[in-house]
């Protein structure tokens, strides 16, 4: 009778139990979470205020990458460091590039800043300010979910159908908010993590920082004569860099200073809210 017992407990403990799944950064938990559910558990690896260039993960996040199922990977800075760290910690952890399937571009800095823009060659990793790219993610999501739990895959399913739907509508409406747009469709940033973002709405962003590196004397005239130009109404900096520089843009514009992060939690309000920015709209 004991032994019937205590097979039954392993059983139902194997049917019911959950995915460890680990992801990079906030947007993909909120990604994950909307198709896995209550199916999976999520660890995070850079948590808010911290910057995926620099990451280091914690003693605890490296027990929880020993108990994984599955590592999502977006191919932030950190990951190139840590990822071999994480596979040779476990062996029997599926590690999946979310961002397969995606053109991968450039970043961008604004065409006034020739000599910056050819010093910096290396691809931009925030394909997630993309809507359209979020449904390729969404995608690799839940071909990951099923390759590991194909017993739940009318619900992860399901989920994903949903989530799909939710992103389109999103992307229709930062569409109608940047359709008022009358003049220059330009916006600057501090650091250049919105060029998904620009080219999926035909925007052009103008970064003050290009390597992490703020601009000289002379780059920061010229930026101040391209916003004049292009009539940008604020610049977005994100809260893990300094941005000291774009203070001082914003002071001879006399525009706001707009503290953003493409690693925000609520990743649909966060496009929404930029796009309302740019538009000029409260």
């Amino acid at each position: 009778m004991n032994k019937l017992i205590t097979l039954l407990l392993l059983s139902t403990t194997y049917i019911f139990s959950n995915i460890n799944a680990v992801v990079s950064i906030l947007p993909q938990q909120t990604f994950l979470l909307a198709i896995g559910g209550d199916r999976v558990n999520i660890t995070l690896m850079v948590q808010p205020g911290n910057s995926p260039h620099t990451y280091e993960p914690k003693p605890s996040q490296m027990i929880s990458v020993a108990k994984a199922d599955i590592y999502m990977a977006m191919g932030v800075e950190f990951e190139h460091v840590w990822l071999p760290k994480f596979t040779s910690l476990n062996s029997k952890m599926e590690v999946v590039d979310l961002t397969a399937g995606i053109e991968k571009m450039s970043m961008s800095h604004g065409h006034h800043a020739d000599e910056r823009k050819e010093a910096h060659k290396s691809l931009d990793p925030h394909t997630w300010t993309s809507p359209s790219n979020v449904k390729i993610i969404a995608q690799n999501i839940y071909k990951a979910l099923i390759k590991v739990d194909n017993t739940n895959q009318a619900y992860y399913q399901a989920n994903l159908e949903k989530f799909i739907a939710s992103v389109e509508q999103t992307d229709t409406q930062i569409k109608e908010i940047l359709s008022t747009l009358k003049e220059s469709r330009s916006f600057m940033v501090f650091h250049p993590s919105w060029g998904y973002f620009a080219k999926a709405y035909n925007l052009e962003q103008i970064a003050v920082e290009v390597e992490g590196k703020s601009p000289k004397p002379r780059e920061l005239v010229n930026l101040i004569k391209e916003a004049k130009e292009e009539k940008v109404k604020a610049i977005f900096t994100q809260p893990e860099f300094s941005d000291s520089s774009a203070q001082i843009i914003a002071h001879e514009l006399h525009i706001p200073v707009v503290k953003v992060s493409p690693m925000a939690l609520n990743w649909s309000k966060n496009l929404i809210n930029i796009a309302k920015i740019i538009a000029g709209q409260k």
